[in-house]
C-alpha cells in the first residue's frame, strides 16, 4: 500500500504543474495586454488561449504515447513539455514567439490529464481508487493556489518584467518532477495487456498486493487479454454508454464557468471595484479555498461516491452562480461578490473537481481506457478553450455589467443536476474489471 501511495504522489505532481502552468496566466494576462498592446480578440486567441488548444491536442493524441510507450514514459516526456514551455514563454520577445511556447505547455496539460489518471487507477484497489485518482486534482488547485500566491509575490518585482518571472518560475518544479517519475514502475494493466509482459506486470501486482492476491488480479487482467487483439474503436456501438457519460460530465465541467473565472479572477474583481494588488490577493483565497475544499471532496469520494457529490455541487453551483450574477445585477458590492464566488469554487472543488478525473479514468474498458481517457478529457479542453478563448470579448461585451454571462454558467448547472440525477451511475467501490462488466452491459 505504501507503494501504490508513494507511486500515486508522484504522479500527481504532474497535476501541479498542470494548475500551476494553466492559471499563472492569470497574472501576466493584464500586462502582456499593456506591452503588446493586443487587441481582445487577438489577446483570447493568441494569448490567453492559445495554451488550451495545446491542451486540447494533448488530450485527444495523449492515448496513443500511453498505449505505445507506457505510462510511464509519457509521464516523463510531460515534465519536459513543462520545463521547456515555461523557459520559452517567460523569454519570448513577441506575442507569437509566446504564444508557441504557451501550445508547448498546454500539450503537456491535455496529456497528463490523459496519462497521470490512468496510471493512479490502474495501480490502485476498488477501496481507495476513488482517493488516489482524486490526489491528482489536488495538486491540481494547489497548483492553482501556489501559482496566485506566486503572481502575488512577483507583482512589482521585476518592474514591467515581472508576468516573465510569473510564468518562468514554473520550470523548477518541472524539472524536480522529470527526475523523480523515472522512479516509479510502469502500470501493471499496461504491461499485462498492451507489452504483453506477464513476468514484468505481475511483479509490479506483487509490489502492490499480498502474492496470492496480485495472482488474482492478475488472472483477472488477463481476460482481457483476448479482446485486446482485436482492434476497436471508443465509438463502437458497445462503449456507448462511457463515451455519452465522459462527454456530459466534461462538457458541463466547463460550462459551470470554472476556468473563466480561474483565468479571469483578477479582471472580474476588478470590474466590482477591487484594485489590482487587491484582486490578485483576493486570487490567492480563491486558490486556499479550492484547496481546503478539494481535500473535503477527497475523504468523501469513496465514502458517499461520486453521483452524491456531483448532487451536492450542483446544488452549490446554481445557488452560487445565481448570487454572483444578483451581486453584478444589483451592484450588491465586492464584498458578496467575492463571498459567492468562494461558495462557487467549494461547490466545484467538492463535485466536478473532485469527481471529473477518477470518474473518466474508471468507466471505460481496460482496452481502450487510454483512447477512452483521451475523448473525454479532450471534449472538457475543446470547450475550456473556446470559453477561455471567449472570455476577453464576452467581458468587453458586458463590461457595463457582467450578471447574463453568471446566469447562463446557473443555467447550465441545472442541466448538470438533470444528468447527475437521471444519467449517471455510481462507481465507487468496484473493481475497473467489474466496472468494465457494469458499463458494457448498461446495468
Amino acid at each position: 500500500m505504501n507503494n501504490v501511495r508513494n507511486w500515486s504522489l508522484t504522479v500527481a505532481v504532474a497535476g501541479f504543474l498542470f494548475g500551476f502552468d494553466t492559471v499563472v496566466i492569470s497574472g501576466a494576462n493584464l500586462p502582456i495586454k499593456e506591452l503588446w498592446h493586443t487587441t481582445p480578440l487577438f489577446h483570447g486567441i493568441f494569448i490567453m488561449s492559445m495554451a488550451l488548444w495545446g491542451t486540447v491536442f494533448g488530450a485527444l493524441f495523449g492515448g496513443i504515447p500511453c498505449d505505445k510507450l507506457g505510462r510511464k514514459k509519457t509521464l516523463f516526456w510531460i515534465g519536459i513539455l513543462f520545463l521547456v514551455s515555461a523557459l520559452g514563454s517567460a523569454l519570448a520577445p513577441d506575442p507569437y514567439t509566446f504564444s508557441f511556447f504557451r501550445f508547448i505547455g498546454g500539450i503537456g496539460v491535455g496529456a497528463s490529464s490523459v496519462a497521470a489518471p490512468i496510471y493512479i487507477s490502474e495501480i490502485s484497489s476498488a477501496k481507495n481508487r476513488g482517493k488516489l485518482v482524486a490526489l491528482f486534482q489536488f495538486n491540481i488547485v494547489f497548483g492553482i493556489l501556489i501559482a496566485f500566491f506566486s503572481n502575488y509575490l512577483f507583482e512589482g518585482f521585476g518592474g514591467v518584467n515581472d508576468w516573465r518571472w510569473m510564468i518562468g518560475i514554473v520550470a523548477v518544479p518541472a524539472f524536480i518532477y522529470s527526475i523523480i517519475v523515472l522512479q516509479i514502475p510502469d502500470s501493471p494493466r499496461w504491461l499485462i495487456l498492451k507489452k504483453r509482459d506477464d513476468v514484468a506486470g505481475l511483479k509490479v501486482l506483487e509490489m502492490i498486493y499480498e502474492k496470492e492476491e496480485a495472482l488474482e488480479s492478475f488472472n483477472e487482467i488477463k481476460k482481457d487479454v483476448i479482446d485486446a487483439s482485436v482492434k476497436e474503436t471508443i465509438f463502437s456501438n458497445k462503449y456507448k454508454l462511457p463515451v455519452i457519460l465522459a462527454f456530459l460530465l466534461a462538457f458541463f465541467n466547463q460550462l459551470s464557468g470554472i476556468n473563466f473565472i480561474l483565468y479571469y479572477a483578477p479582471e472580474i474583481l476588478e470590474m466590482a471595484g477591487l484594485a489590482s494588488k487587491e484582486s490578485l490577493l483576493n486570487s490567492i483565497l480563491i486558490g486556499l479555498t479550492n484547496l481546503i475544499f478539494t481535500i473535503v471532496g477527497m475523504r468523501l469520494i469513496d465514502v458517499l461516491g461520486r453521483k452524491q457529490l456531483m448532487i451536492i455541487g450542483s446544488i452549490g453551483y446554481i445557488v452560487s452562480l445565481g448570487m454572483v450574477a444578483l451581486a453584478f445585477h444589483n451592484n450588491l458590492g465586492a464584498i458578496i461578490l467575492m463571498v459567492s464566488i468562494l461558495l462557487f469554487i467549494a461547490s466545484h472543488a467538492i463535485g466536478q473537481g473532485a469527481v471529473i478525473w477518477v470518474f473518466i479514468s474508471e468507466i471505460f474498458p481496460n482496452n481502450v481506457r487510454a483512447n477512452g481517457q483521451s475523448f473525454g478529457t479532450g471534449i472538457h479542453w475543446i470547450f475550456a478553450a473556446l470559453i477561455t478563448l471567449a472570455g476577453p470579448v464576452v467581458i468587453d461585451l458586458f463590461k457595463e455589467n457582467p450578471w447574463p454571462i453568471f446566469a447562463f454558467f446557473a443555467f447550465m448547472m441545472v442541466l448538470q443536476l438533470v444528468f447527475v440525477l437521471f444519467m449517471m451511475p455510481e462507481t465507487k467501490g468496484l473493481s475497473l474489471e467489474e466496472l468494465e462488466h457494469k458499463m458494457l452491459n448498461h446495468e
